[in-house]
């Protein structure tokens, strides 16, 4: 555990626990805002924050090897950009009556 920070390992996830308790707050309240065509953007912005803090803190992604981070990130993307290309592709195809 040397490579560890000197702050105690279960305050860290308290913490992480509590950012993610807000973000959620955070979410059921934007649900209910008007946002107009920002709706989207707003929601994914909070998910990806949570996102990031799971990643970070309880997936030990912090801690890890810078190579095995970018390996992660790299296949991470390549699979998004693999999903959101089937998708369009789909979506590009269809017969809209």
């Amino acid at each position: 555990m040397s490579g560890h920070s000197s702050s105690s390992p279960l305050k860290t996830y308290f913490a992480v626990f509590f950012a993610l308790l807000a973000g959620t707050a955070l979410t059921v309240y934007a649900s209910g805002l008007d946002l107009g065509r920002f709706n989207a953007a707003v929601a994914l912005t909070i998910a990806t924050i949570k996102a990031t803090l799971v990643a970070l803190f309880f997936m030990h992604i912090k801690g890890a090897s810078e190579k095995l981070t970018k390996l992660v990130v790299i296949s991470a993307l390549f699979f998004l950009l693999l999903l959101l290309g089937l998708t369009m592709t789909d979506y590009a195809t269809r017969l809209w009556s």
